[in-house]
């Protein structure tokens, strides 16, 4: 039978959450009283969680097992849950039990009313330390401020999606993937749930500074142009400068010819604008790089073990 509600959890090296996940999202959705299944995406694993979600899979046939042939990233992972999920309504949640499961009640409540996309809000954040939520609360009014799309600040990616917006997603095939700001891109009727967030249950953290760097990175360079603008903003500025210094340096040369002698000033002034050249470049160069990964064309992600991919009617109609 169809499964009306799909969980998708993305799964890398989660061993000692694994347990009890799975109990407490199976006390959830066994109180719907509906027909689900359980998308476990395991990306990579090396602490034996591979193992258990295909033996799991074989006690319960609602779990389905998708096992990438290597790391592919949390957010390929969750585009991974997305394709082969086949519920009228996906949830994505975390494997860590930060996002407690017991919110999906209510994002399901939400759903009955009509709502297409509802994300939960995070009022509160237990385990995390002072430079983590300051820099998520500093990134996410940037990106709220730089960007066309308003993207709903304090969230992750645990939110539901209809299944409409899920097959409109899933035609969406762009490498580097902000799933959140996708789902706020689509539009649909949207609201948010708040929730308190909990503190990993086992285990350390997956996205540490440099991982969050690359989502932020990705975050601005997929749905906003402000990065080229501020390059050519400098540029004129640099040019301007160069026009209003000209008469300057005039008028001292001629009043004290001693006046910009020595090869200190010229060394300050190449530095400068090598400088502003380099950073413009690389600005550049990041966006050029986006592109080139898109031409190439190779899959987003490589399986060496996941069930066939059915797809609903609307998502027929979009390809």
């Amino acid at each position: 039978m169809k499964p009306v509600f799909s969980i998708i959890a993305p799964i890398f090296n989660e061993k000692g959450c694994f347990d009890e996940l799975y109990h407490r999202v199976s006390e959830v959705m066994n109180s719907t009283g509906e027909e689900w299944e359980f998308v476990m995406v395991d990306d990579g694993s090396t602490d034996g969680s591979t193992d258990l979600i295909r033996e799991l899979a074989k006690k319960d046939k609602r779990v389905r097992p998708v096992i990438f042939a290597r790391n592919f990233g949390h957010q390929i992972a969750v585009t991974a849950g997305l394709d082969y999920c086949r519920g009228d309504a996906a949830v994505i949640i975390d494997a860590d039990l930060q996002d407690p499961p017991e919110v999906i009640l209510e994002l399901i409540a939400k759903w009955r009313e009509g709502y297409q996309v509802v994300y939960a809000l995070r009022t509160e954040r237990e385990g995390e330390t002072w430079f983590k939520k300051f820099s998520a609360s500093f990134f996410y009014k940037v990106i709220y401020r730089i960007t066309d799309v308003k993207i709903p600040m304090n969230t992750g990616d645990f939110r539901l999606l209809d299944r409409r917006v899920v097959d409109i997603m899933n035609s969406m095939r762009e490498r580097h993937r902000f799933l959140r700001g996708m789902s706020a891109w689509v539009g649909f009727k949207t609201i948010g749930v708040p929730y308190k967030r909990a503190a990993r249950f086992a285990g350390t953290t997956k996205y540490p500074l440099k991982k969050m760097l690359k989502l932020a990175l990705t975050a601005v360079t997929s749905f906003s142009y402000m990065p080229l603008q501020i390059a050519m903003v400098m540029g004129f500025f640099c040019a301007g400068a160069s026009i209003l210094a000209i008469p300057v340096v005039i008028v001292l040369r001629l009043v004290n010819e001693q006046f910009f002698l020595g090869q200190a000033t010229t060394l300050l002034a190449v530095l400068f604008l090598g400088g502003v050249q380099l950073i413009c470049l690389g600005i550049l160069g990041e966006y050029v790089g986006r592109i080139y990964d898109e031409a190439k064309g190779r899959p987003l992600y490589i399986t060496s073990d996941a069930p066939s991919i059915e797809k609903s009617k609307n998502q027929q109609e979009l390809t």
